[in-house]
């Protein structure tokens, strides 16, 4: 009897578990179908898919993760600048570049930080009152790309997409 009860939960284990796999694999079937309309797909699916369990088959999250990657990426950028500014022997127009390249990635931490935070609290926003949130979005997202660090600008970029594509569903 208790060899039976023992196979009957390792078969259950088995089911979940292939259950949890059927999932994951479409979740990860979501981010590359989605990540194709972007500027970089190649780029998009290595950022995203390890959210693809949170992310699931839901629009909404893929914009707001791709976005928070976005965020993550350029505060590690902005940090990565920050301590170059501590090599000695700086002539005075290489602290000039660097400094000028700091305000720009504090700007674009604080757009991202905003435009997560306006995709976050958009909630179930419909018709003129969606358009206005997505306009914020889209703009300090646009902004953003401006940084001088380019796969910060590439994450951007596929966010971006993501967001254009999640807002046209709408």
């Amino acid at each position: 009897m208790a060899k039976t009860g023992c196979l009957l939960l390792l078969l259950s284990l088995l089911y979940i578990i292939s259950l949890v796999t059927a999932a994951g694999i479409a979740d990860t079937r979501f981010i590359r179908s989605s990540c194709k309309s972007t500027t970089y797909p190649a780029l998009c699916v290595q950022s995203l898919s390890a959210y693809a369990p949170s992310i699931q088959q839901s629009p909404r999250q893929l914009a707001v993760t791709a976005l928070s990657v976005s965020l993550s990426r350029a505060q590690s950028a902005k940090s990565f600048v920050t301590k170059l500014r501590k090599f000695r022997n700086l002539k005075h127009r290489e602290y000039g570049a660097i400094a000028d390249c700091l305000d720009e990635m504090g700007d674009t931490v604080d757009r991202l930080s905003k435009s997560v935070q306006e995709l976050n609290h958009m909630g179930r926003a419909k018709g003129q009152d969606f358009l206005w949130h997505m306009s914020n979005v889209e703009t300090w997202v646009k902004s953003s790309v401006r940084a001088q660090v380019v796969n910060v600008a590439q994450v951007t970029s596929n966010a971006l997409s993501l967001i254009n594509k999640f807002a046209g569903k709408h």
